[in-house]
């Protein structure tokens, strides 16, 4: 069994920055890729960012691409999410998920951690 523990959420300003952070644990295991979802109360889960683990290929979506940066640490098993220039509709409960080797398309998921920016 593999948990995902996410930490760093909080409450900003808009303009500001936090860094959330996601560590893996638990069972051997290969990561294929981390990322990051969001959900707003009443909406729907949203994709926010991902890092393939070999490679580093990084994808963002539109919203927040420029602003926030993904990275990982190889040696904590732990990916980062850098979040610059938030802005209100940031706000959401921020989730890790991951992809292990070699069932990729398991999807894996973190508790959340509450992100709220104020405007």
């Amino acid at each position: 069994q593999v948990q995902l523990v996410e930490s760093g959420g909080g409450l900003v300003q808009a303009g500001g920055s936090l860094r959330l952070s996601c560590t893996a644990s638990g069972r051997a295991f290969s990561i294929y890729r981390m990322g990051w979802f969001r959900q707003a109360p009443g909406k729907e889960r949203e994709f926010v960012a991902t890092i393939i683990w070999s490679g580093d290929a990084t994808y963002y979506s539109d919203s927040v691409k420029g602003r926030f940066a993904i990275s990982r640490d190889d040696a904590k098993n732990t990916v980062y999410l850098q979040m610059n220039s938030l802005k209100p509709e940031d706000t959401a409960v921020y989730y890790c998920n991951a992809h292990f080797r070699p069932n990729t398309l398991e999807d894996y998921w973190g508790q959340g951690t509450q992100v709220t920016v104020s405007s």
